[in-house]
């Protein structure tokens, strides 16, 4: 039989010798339940890790799909093409049988046995679907990991993920990060979705939606906004704070301070004799209106052959790779992030000085701060993540000239005549083995990075971070020389960085 490129291969079946037991003599718990795992996509050993694990929990297992099946599990499958594929089968699921994505195997090797099958779970057959919801574009499962997600920048539901992230920028105002963070995977997950929501019921069965987000979603789709987010928008306090955070180096405790002080305006607090301003804010205000102005994606590269000549002066094969909201597509960004790297281990000791010392001679460099190497591999794996890795980095403005451009174009104010503008400047330079893990933390998205961490410990019992990445049960260090190492890893698909856009 012939299969198309989108159609799902058939599992092979292998002759079993007459009494063959299944179990291998692992005591079954639960003779109600059997699981058929679909391989595809999650490849043979994964396949085996997970029937494994089952059976140990007191699951049967049965290695090909036949009527006893209770349960198909399948991971990362589109619906339509899973669904052709088990109608295709000898013994295709009975009516009954829970066809059924692998958050629901996860949760119930977690409780130790079969958990009640949700909506949130199960595979529908879309030709068997009559509901007004989404289009039939929108096929696979969602997932509860942006990680298992493809979000690229296009976003059918920006008018839902706008309140959420006013509602989530809000929260952490008020210091409520819980709150905060609900909000941006209610985000995440609409952003990752093929079509816009059409009616609240396209919303059932998707994750990390709560009764709270659901609330803003149904007020959006009653009033045509949300009022919750207007009574923010228009809150004084709100306003102040995002005013004040707006400035480089200053954060929600210090804008909150100044708030409380009763400061409102930027000059209030520039000209506030009490107010002390650290290096890094006092380059915010002298350059606030170049720093708070997008960097356009020319602009982003005109500074990468800035630095890149600079480092290749001193290390000619050193590579200069661009991160960040640019690498995976953004038109613009608040400032632009490289990473250094050297062929050789240790080659890396330095550098960024180096290049600091080279942009000053130049002529280029507005403000610098320089955070030297905390890194040891003896003090991994870290089961605590921290916002910021152990490799040296520099945050640093410079002055970019419109003749670095290609087309000679600056993002400034049209009656700017001094042809040059200030950007911030985000630079890092890692071990050459460890490359690839800081090349996917520094290239985000921060949600997708978040989620990534969180399905490693929780689905794999692994630890992952910008340095490393921990096997728990192995008790071993799993390398990588590329961020498809380390997806494979983790037994994910390889996700580009445009599709990282959570």
């Amino acid at each position: 039989m012939m299969f198309h490129s989108n159609t799902l291969p058939p599992v092979r079946k292998r002759p079993r010798p007459e009494g063959f037991d299944v179990q291998h003599h692992q005591e079954v718990k639960f003779a109600t339940v059997t699981l058929f795992i679909v391989e595809r996509r999650m490849g043979c050993s994964r396949r085996s890790f997970l029937t494994s694990l089952a059976r140990s929990k007191g699951f049967s297992v049965d290695d090909v799909l036949s009527t006893k099946v209770t349960h198909v599990i399948s991971e990362g499958n589109q619906a339509s093409e899973l669904w052709t594929w088990l109608r295709a089968q000898t013994a295709p699921p009975v009516a009954d049988t829970e066809v059924l994505d692998i958050s629901w195997f996860t949760e119930s090797m977690r409780a130790g046995g079969p958990v009640v099958v949700e909506s949130r779970h199960r595979i529908q057959d879309p030709s068997s679907q009559f509901r007004v919801g989404l289009p039939s574009t929108s096929e696979s499962t969602v997932s509860q990991y942006a990680c298992q997600r493809r979000t690229t920048l296009d976003n059918p539901n920006k008018i839902f993920t706008d309140a959420f992230e006013v509602l989530a920028e809000n929260s952490d105002f008020c210091d409520s990060k819980g709150q905060a963070l609900a909000y941006k995977r209610a985000a995440s997950v609409l952003k990752s979705l093929p079509a816009a929501l059409r009616c609240l019921g396209d919303t059932e069965g998707l994750p990390c939606l709560g009764e709270q987000t659901r609330a803003v979603v149904e007020d959006i789709f009653e009033c045509g906004r949300s009022s919750k987010v207007e009574t923010i928008l228009s809150d004084e306090k709100f306003q102040t704070m995002k005013l004040f955070t707006s400035v480089f180096g200053v954060g929600p405790k210090t804008a909150e301070k100044w708030y409380l002080r009763g400061l409102r305006t930027l000059e209030e607090i520039v000209s506030e004799p009490h107010v002390h301003l650290n290096r890094m804010q006092q380059a915010g205000f002298l350059y606030y209106a170049d720093i708070t102005r997008p960097v356009s994606k020319a602009e982003a590269h005109a500074v990468g052959r800035i630095v890149k000549e600079t480092v290749q002066e001193m290390s000619p094969n050193a590579s200069v790779v661009l991160t960040g909201g640019f690498r995976r597509g953004k038109e613009f960004g608040h400032d632009v992030d490289y990473i250094l790297t050297t062929p050789e281990m240790g080659t890396e000791e330095g550098l960024l000085l180096r290049v600091i010392d080279r942009l000053n001679y130049q002529g280029i460099l507005l403000y610098t701060e320089y955070q030297g190497s905390t890194f040891d591999a003896n003090r991994l794996p870290c089961r605590r993540f921290e916002a910021m890795d152990h490799f040296p980095k520099c945050f640093l403005i410079i002055q970019l000239h419109a003749a670095a451009i290609q087309d000679g174009t600056l993002s400034c104010d049209p009656g700017d005549r001094r042809g040059w503008r200030a950007v911030r400047l985000d630079l890092v330079a890692p071990p050459a083995d460890r490359f690839a893990f800081a090349l996917l933390g520094w290239s985000g998205s921060t949600q997708f990075e978040r989620d990534l961490r969180r399905f490693a410990r929780l689905e794999r019992g692994m630890l992952l971070d910008n340095h490393a990445l921990y096997d728990k049960s192995k008790d071993a260090f799993l390398p990588a020389k590329t961020e498809e190492d380390i997806f494979g890893h983790l037994g994910l698909e390889y996700i580009e960085p445009w599709q990282r856009n959570a």
